[in-house]
């Protein structure tokens, strides 16, 4: 029987080299895969384009992998939140490339890139600086900005449950990002509070089929972003 889970979080994301454009699920603090960004800090691979809604926050998590150098580029919606530090001061010293990108256009070139399509019409963007170089249509009396799709080489999620065979359900809102990068990515590598046997989770329940994740580890009592932030606590 297909069996992909890995004994650890370091062997998990020991497939990741330098260069590869990595997919990041969470919004904010939810659903951050926090222990396997901090194994990816520990293995010390570099110049990193990452995709996530934001930035990070505090010194842990995606802030301290972008803060230890190992992102050269980041993708996302807001580069700034309550509590990031890390990445403002590194784009104002002009030491990370920014690719900026609303939201919904965030979630929808990642979905374009997991379904195949290369390319889509949004009036968002339309007339700001962020449609510049971009093609431009006019569509039933709307002007449209052409946004491509996104993939990556990896993408890192967290879930609730996994089966062995790499099914996955979420903890409410902390579904996010994380459906859509499981199929824009070649490789998904996926934290599980729990995982179970084949036939454990009602089928009706599954949000990601198996068949788009391929590596699995279990983080039983995963840690809590704010509460580091709180306690001051940096990493590594």
């Amino acid at each position: 029987m297909i069996d992909k889970t890995i004994d650890s979080a370091a062997q998990a994301v020991s497939c990741i080299g330098d260069g590869a454009v990595v997919m990041i699920g969470g919004f904010g603090e939810v659903g951050s895969p926090v222990e396997l960004i901090h194994a990816l800090i520990d293995q010390g691979t570099r110049d990193l384009t990452a995709i996530n809604n934001n930035t990070g926050n505090g010194e842990v998590g995606l802030a301290a992998l972008i803060g230890n150098g190992q992102v050269a580029k980041m993708i996302c919606s807001y580069p700034r939140s309550s509590h990031s530090k890390v990445f403002p001061e590194l784009y104002r010293a002009g030491e990370i490339e920014l690719e900026l990108v609303p939201q919904g256009t965030l979630a929808e070139r990642i979905r374009a890139g997991g379904a195949g399509i290369p390319a889509f019409f949004t009036p968002t963007a339309v007339g700001t600086p962020l449609a510049e170089g971009k093609e431009v249509r006019e569509l039933e009396g709307r002007t449209y900005v052409m946004e491509p799709w996104l993939k990556a080489d990896f993408a890192l999620v967290k879930c609730d449950s996994a089966d062995r065979m790499g099914n996955l359900t979420y903890h409410q809102t902390a579904r996010n990002f994380a459906p859509l990068m499981c199929m824009a990515a070649a490789t998904t590598i996926v934290q599980a509070c729990r995982v179970v046997e084949a036939g454990a989770i009602d089928p009706e329940h599954v949000v990601t089929p198996g068949i788009f994740v391929d590596r699995i580890v279990e983080v039983a009592e995963p840690v809590q972003e704010s509460r580091l932030i709180a306690e001051g606590r940096s990493y590594p």
